[in-house]
């Protein structure tokens, strides 16, 4: 299957194109799509690109741990499961699989509402946006969602749409290593399958606690490029989650996923 092998080159650390991407980004996206770097709530899709998105993935709420939570997503049935990547008109969609560190930071959320309720939320990588809509769902007050793809931006709103949410506001930019924003918290699931990308991120996050007291909370299923980083030495583990069978089949083995707590010795201290 297609997508199955670029799925098993980045779960197995022999992929390092989106962080490439990531260290690489500083004026945001394409010329094509600069119009597209902010979406605000109620802003209008592309009408090409959403009859692609729902021609070209399934909704679904099952196989994961946010039965709750409707998205769209690459799926088996899907045509471009099978089909040749190349064919596939955007930038690789990896926003299109709902990885499992998500999952199990979306999971912790909807149980413990408390974490995010009335409080400023920023998913960092949020992808297919699932977390986002997990702190919507849990009455965070404000919530921004960041991904480098535009196309991530727009499979968002229409998750938003199926979960009868109004969009909340999209960022397409690189924001790591920009200004520190003031967030209360920061949620961020799957970041760490390339070194330089995460010791990017363990810097910016550093500097975002050390001046406003965020709190960060990460979600992993336990990948070498994040269990062999010296940010694990700073983690305190939250909850452990059993993947559902169906993940763990299109995850290569993987069995669990973890919220960590993001405390860093230092956090008080210029880097």
């Amino acid at each position: 299957m297609a997508f199955r092998g670029w799925k098993r080159l980045l779960l197995l650390g022999r992929q390092d194109t989106l962080g490439k991407f990531w260290r690489s980004r500083r004026g945001g996206p394409s010329l094509r799509w600069k119009r597209c770097c902010h979406w605000s709530a109620g802003k209008s899709l592309d009408p090409e690109v959403r009859a692609f998105l729902e021609e070209n993935t399934e909704v679904t709420n099952s196989g994961h741990l946010t039965p709750e939570i409707r998205l769209r997503l690459l799926t088996p049935r899907c045509r471009f499961w099978r089909e040749k990547p190349d064919l596939w008109p955007y930038g690789d969609p990896f926003w299109a699989i709902y990885w499992p560190g998500g999952q199990a930071l979306s999971r912790y959320i909807l149980d413990n509402p408390r974490v995010v309720k009335g409080r400023s939320v920023l998913d960092l990588g949020s992808g297919c946006g699932a977390t986002a809509i997990a702190a919507v769902m849990s009455g965070a007050s404000q919530v921004l969602a960041n991904d480098i793809d535009p196309i991530a931006g727009m499979a968002m709103i229409l998750n938003c749409e199926l979960n009868h949410l109004n969009p909340f506001p999209i960022t397409i930019k690189n924001i790591i290593n920009s200004e520190a924003g003031n967030w209360d918290l920061i949620v961020l699931g799957d970041m760490f399958y390339d070194e330089q990308l995460a010791d990017g991120l363990h810097h910016w996050l550093q500097k975002c606690i050390r001046i406003h007291q965020t709190e960060v909370l990460i979600g992993d299923p336990g990948r070498h490029q994040f269990l062999s980083h010296s940010i694990r030495s700073q983690l305190h583990k939250v909850i452990e989650y059993s993947l559902p069978e169906y993940t763990r089949q299109e995850n290569y083995g993987l069995t669990s996923s973890i919220v960590w707590s993001y405390q860093p010795s230092n956090s008080l201290e210029d880097s």
